[in-house]
């Protein structure tokens, strides 16, 4: 896509969107009281041209939701943007002109280049109108959940060194602990610490823990600590424990943590092949009729994308259609739920869940990149399921475990030059 093809998408983007920038109008300043040593922005007059003719001012009842993240002293859109996999700075700006407030990226996105394309797209954008977030990925042992040697303080810092001058920023909002699965990780006392000096001294407002796995364990244990500030979960209708979930959900809201929901997508597709994809706008919405997400983080990627996520942001009543495009319980789906129940039942000991990752970033977020980087954390040695001659894991989710394995290690073969 040329420069031309993508500033002419935004056009059109914001020309067919109800929001468009009409949509920033009555919105609350997100960042209204900064917590120690972070700069008082100064009010600043609202600029926003008038929407074009094709555009009008929402009506009452499809002004932007909002909701009070946590404790904060925040009131954000219900509707975030995860930027992980956006290659197009004209696509976050578009998302910026159209109501969205909060971007979240990490530190090991695209090797760095999301949080360098975001850092150009809000330079020239004043400092009280948005919210970033990134995240600080350490070394895990998979097994364990625990960090290994070679995850320290030191190295932590200069990740977050490093994320702070890509995105141009002297603080962020939210730094989260990236990828945590158990308890003990989550109170990792080394960089509890750490994380709670860079918010006394101003280079971060609030402190995040992110899970993909045992939420409710991560969840409590980030209550448990009264450190964190917010909660990065993995929740979706797919979940085979929501209830689970939604109860710790209301454990942390109710002790005054702001959720923050991805995942919701649900893995995208019902099917390997994609012919079959799930209600995107459908699956956004059943996620938001939890009071307790505050904001939800979908992935947005394309224009087409965004304008549904926007239209979202203004109505999360689900309609009959929509409910029952989510309960096609006899699609298996392509998510994987992460209860790692698997792992001690794999005679080859494969690190299963991270392998089942990597399928869905490849066929169902169509993201070969991702999935290359997460299968090379699984450490997959050889073709492990050849060896076995039936697969003794039962999965929660349905999935023929074995199939899917030995169609994925064909990734690990793949050169990463060529879908870099």
């Amino acid at each position: 896509m040329t420069r031309d093809d993508s500033t002419k998408g935004r056009r059109d983007f914001l020309k067919k969107s109800v929001t468009g920038i009409a949509g920033m109008t009555g919105l609350p300043t997100v960042l209204g009281s900064c917590s120690k040593g972070v700069p008082e922005a100064e009010p600043i007059e609202d600029t926003a041209a008038a929407p074009p003719a094709e555009a009008k001012a929402p009506a009452a009842e499809g002004k932007i939701i909002t909701r009070k993240f946590g404790n904060s002293g925040l009131e954000l859109p219900i509707v975030s943007m995860g930027v992980m996999d956006a290659e197009n700075p004209d696509l976050v700006r578009a998302a910026l002109d159209a109501g969205i407030v909060h971007l979240d990226t990490a530190n090991v996105y695209q090797g760095g280049r999301n949080e360098e394309m975001i850092g150009g797209v809000i330079k020239d954008v004043p400092r009280d109108s948005f919210v970033i977030a990134t995240k600080i990925y350490e070394d895990q042992d998979r097994r364990s959940g625990m960090f290994t040697e070679n995850a320290t303080k030191e190295t932590f810092m200069e990740k977050f060194e490093q994320s702070l001058g890509r995105l141009g920023l002297d603080y962020v909002e939210i730094l989260y602990l990236h990828s945590i699965g158990t308890r003990e990780a989550t109170l990792y006392e080394p960089y509890l610490e750490l994380m709670q000096k860079l918010k006394d001294e101003g280079r971060i407002r609030l402190i995040g823990v992110s899970t993909h796995s045992k939420e409710p364990e991560v969840i409590r244990a980030a209550i448990e600590s009264k450190v964190y500030d917010v909660v990065l979960t993995a929740y979706n209708f797919r979940q085979p424990h929501v209830a689970e979930v939604e109860a710790a959900m209301k454990e942390a809201s109710d002790a005054g943590l702001s959720i923050v929901a991805m995942k919701t997508q649900a893995g995208v597709y019902w099917d390997r092949e994609r012919q079959r994809p799930i209600n995107m706008k459908a699956a956004l919405k059943w996620a938001l009729q939890n009071d307790y997400v505050h904001t939800a983080i979908p992935g947005i990627t394309t224009f087409d994308q965004l304008e549904l996520d926007v239209s979202v942001m203004k109505d999360i009543k689900l309609t009959p259609a929509e409910e029952l495009d989510l309960k096609q319980d006899d699609q298996m789906g392509l998510f994987c739920d992460q209860c790692r129940k698997c792992v001690g039942q794999c005679r080859m000991g494969v690190e299963i869940p991270t392998v089942m990752r990597s399928y869905m970033y490849a066929y169902g977020y169509r993201n070969l990149r991702s999935a290359k980087e997460t299968l090379e954390t699984a450490g997959l040695t050889g073709s492990p399921c050849d060896q076995c001659g039936s697969c003794t894991v039962d999965c929660t989710m349905k999935f023929d475990v074995k199939s899917k394995i030995t169609d994925i290690a064909r990734l690990r073969d793949v050169p990463s030059d060529l879908i870099a």
